[in-house]
């Protein structure tokens, strides 16, 4: 393990468990360091001991008083957008970089295939949502090809792979992909819908984006999403197109109108997405659990290979 940067968690639920996991797995350059928590009876925490982990169910201060956190290099919060405002505010006091799975948006929006080079030097990132990490990437390969007027996703997730957390954050996801839709995916005006659907079996996460873009070669924007897929897919392999791209032409006898910018013309582009969880952790169907943990890896692991 020597030389590489140790990490700890805060928050010991699936999310921060299936990370936990992910990290002694896969990551090339990281060491897990300490698992945090407040309810000492968690399956996390539990997991944890058992593969050899520090544990603390006494939350943030629990990890101040750790032997080792001095040393500890990076600390993921996967708790709650209210915890995580406090959480920072200690974390950066003693020196910590910080990657945010909640949707709070105290540091950079960051998508590691679009703009983690831009923001190696933040001292928090935030991962915006699982939505965002899902659809933006789509966005901003549809931008690099032709300015995108605005940028609407749908993300559908199982309600069984919505939990607490989750659930107590729907303003938050709205708000934070949206904005996150415009800032890194490149979109004039953003909106992001999130549906829980009860489907039994539970379904895998599926994503809409649709885009309304300036006139360009259509195959240049099928060519360079299907790109972005692939890129993705290096770091969630059950990323994937749920069929071809669909790019429709909207001429001056029928604009579309959009609150804030008028009617435009040009290219409504419609992405179909699955996401298929690797199921370290959580069941295949938890493509929006896992898309988060697999980003917030790519991210830390980019940290620290800086």
């Amino acid at each position: 393990m020597s030389g590489r940067t140790k990490v700890a968690i805060i928050g010991s639920g699936n999310i921060g468990t299936d990370l936990m996991i992910k990290v002694m797995r896969m990551a090339e350059r990281l060491e897990m360091a300490a698992m945090v928590g407040i309810d000492p009876d968690s399956d996390g925490l539990a997991r944890a001991r058992r593969m050899g982990v520090a544990t603390t169910h006494e939350g943030l201060e629990g990890l101040t008083r750790l032997p080792g956190y001095a040393d500890i290099g990076i600390v993921f919060d996967a708790t709650s957008a209210g915890a995580h405002a406090r959480h920072d505010a200690v974390l950066r006091r003693d020196g910590k970089r910080v990657i945010d799975l909640t949707p709070a948006a105290i540091g950079p929006y960051v998508v590691p295939v679009v703009n983690i080079d831009q923001h190696l030097g933040a001292a928090n990132l935030n991962m915006v949502t699982c939505g965002g990490q899902a659809t933006i990437p789509i966005v901003a390969a549809i931008r690099r090809v032709t300015p995108v007027a605005y940028g609407e996703i749908v993300a559908s997730i199982s309600s069984r792979s919505a939990g607490p957390g989750t659930r107590a954050n729907i303003d938050e996801f709205t708000e934070t992909t949206s904005r996150a839709i415009e800032q890194v995916g490149g979109a004039e005006r953003g909106k992001a819908i999130i549906i829980l659907n009860p489907a039994e079996p539970p379904l895998v996460m599926r994503d809409t984006v649709m885009c309304l873009a300036a006139d360009a070669d259509p195959q240049a924007i099928a060519d360079s999403v299907e790109r972005m897929v692939a890129e993705v897919q290096r770091y969630v392999p059950g990323y994937r197109l749920k069929q071809a791209v669909q790019i429709d032409r909207i001429g001056d006898n029928n604009p579309v109108r959009i609150p804030g910018l008028g009617d435009r013309t040009g290219l409504k582009v419609s992405v179909f997405l699955e996401v298929e969880g690797a199921a370290h952790y959580l069941p295949a169907y938890a493509g929006n659990l896992d898309i988060m943990t697999s980003a917030a890896l790519a991210t830390a692991e980019r940290l620290a290979a800086a």
